[in-house]
């Protein structure tokens, strides 16, 4: 099948690549011309695992190509994907000016059937603007469908190639036909894909998002509760999602959720809400509830040293939102970093991607360390921010002879508060007993 993306963003150079490693003729379409001139020499713009490798696969056997002008790579596609930034307005909706622009130079170069798709995460009714939009300059005919992205960063191959389910949202039988062909490589140990009208597929997509966020902020009030109680939070976690009605995932408390699209996709909802007469008491509650965990290691660095940090250096292991991802969007090492110089501290940070993206944020105002030793030494204290894998099972007799107070503030609760205390550190997790 000929496939045309427009976008090569994170959404659109993954779903380009995948459709493309499915055998399809796939072009991906942008205006940053430097950004595709990158991509024509096998430079990837982002980092996800896997993905580098798989475009330059697909590219070198012809399936995969990029260009800048759009009707080069639309003309010919049975199938256009529109997968641009819907960043967030000054009311926190979401800005569809660059979806429905899209949409228009779509309709200006299709010159047969073409199914238009919005694959950006968009607010309900989007997918009637952008038909309005292309009706407005074309007399072709066409559909628009809405196919939401469910990809985790840090996974986003495996997720796209073995999906847990294709969300498609047509109006048309036709349209229905030619999604279902689409994705049906993708789906052949299961039928996963769910058709349904458009309005339910775009609000299928913010109602997940805000399904798994509201667990996360329910386990970090929980894990509140255990503190002042002395109860742990991990013990409660077992325990609650032991229950099949519940599961395990999406409760693990921790120093707040970050990224592109929990923060973004509860507030558009929330907007979708309030603009349909209903006040959503519970987004309101997960997002205050996460902005103020983002504080919470900060807030236990000062209850354990003061609130005069002058002077003092510490250690950051962790920058993006979380591992195998150079994103820093909504990051909580933003949080802790600036709270931290604000308070006269010095910090050191090391993650294994994602320096660049931080110096693009804080600068010469914090060092970089090449190694997760090289950014404890001499530090009165460590803050684990990030659970990347490699922090997990570190050596702790050299962690301790490096650094200058043994103290360790735990943000993803990766380690053992019982052990921690036994090698002689000074330990504060979230969630882990009275004394955090």
């Amino acid at each position: 099948m000929r496939v045309a993306v427009i976008g090569s963003g994170y959404v659109g150079l993954v779903a380009a690549t995948c459709f493309a490693e499915g055998g399809n003729d796939v072009v991906c379409v942008d205006i940053d011309k430097a950004k595709i001139d990158g991509l024509k020499n096998g430079i990837v713009p982002i980092y996800e695992p896997g993905l580098e490798e798989m475009v330059e696969r697909n590219a070198k056997a012809g399936r995969l190509s990029f260009t800048t002008d759009l009707a080069e790579g639309v003309k010919p596609a049975e199938v256009v994907f529109i997968a641009v930034g819907t960043p967030e307005g000054e009311n926190g909706d979401a800005d569809l000016q660059y979806v429905l622009a899209a949409a228009r130079d779509i309709g200006k170069v299709i010159e047969r059937y073409t199914v238009v798709v919005d694959k950006s995460t968009v607010p309900v009714g989007t997918a009637d603007l952008v038909r309005k939009e292309i009706a407005a300059v074309t007399d072709v005919e066409f559909d628009v469908v809405s196919n939401p992205e469910f990809l985790k960063e840090g996974a986003a191959i495996d997720d796209f190639m073995s999906p847990d389910r294709v969300v498609i949202g047509a109006e048309t039988e036709k349209a229905r036909e030619i999604m279902g062909e689409l994705y049906a490589p993708f789906c052949r140990k299961n039928d996963r894909i769910i058709f349904m009208d458009t309005r339910s597929a775009e609000l299928t997509k913010y109602a997940a998002n805000a399904m798994l966020a509201t667990r996360i902020s329910f386990m970090n009030e929980m894990a509140r509760l255990c503190e002042r109680v002395g109860a742990d939070v991990e013990m409660v976690r077992q325990g609650i999602g032991s229950d099949s009605r519940i599961g395990l995932s999406f409760l693990f408390a921790g120093a707040s959720f970050g990224g592109s699209c929990f923060p973004k996709d509860i507030k558009a909802l929330y907007g979708t809400a309030r603009e349909n007469g209903l006040d959503f008491e519970l987004l309101r509650a997960v997002n205050s509830v996460n902005a103020e965990q983002k504080r919470i290691l900060l807030q236990k660095a000062l209850r354990h040293y003061g609130t005069n940090l002058e002077g003092k250096l510490f250690g950051v292991w962790g920058l993006a939102f979380k591992p195998k991802t150079d994103d820093m969007r909504e990051a909580p090492s933003i949080t802790l970093i600036e709270g931290l110089l604000g308070k006269g501290a010095r910090v050191v940070a090391h993650d294994p991607v994602a320096h660049e993206s931080a110096r693009k944020i804080f600068g010469d105002r914090i060092a970089y360390a090449d190694t997760p030793y090289g950014a404890v030494e001499g530090v009165d204290g460590l803050f684990l921010v990030t659970e990347w894998n490699e922090f997990r099972r570190p050596d702790f007799d050299r962690m301790q002879s490096l650094m200058k107070q043994a103290v360790v503030f735990d943000g993803r609760n990766v380690f053992n508060p019982k052990k921690m205390r036994e090698r002689g550190f000074k330990y504060f997790g979230i969630g882990r007993g009275k004394d955090q």
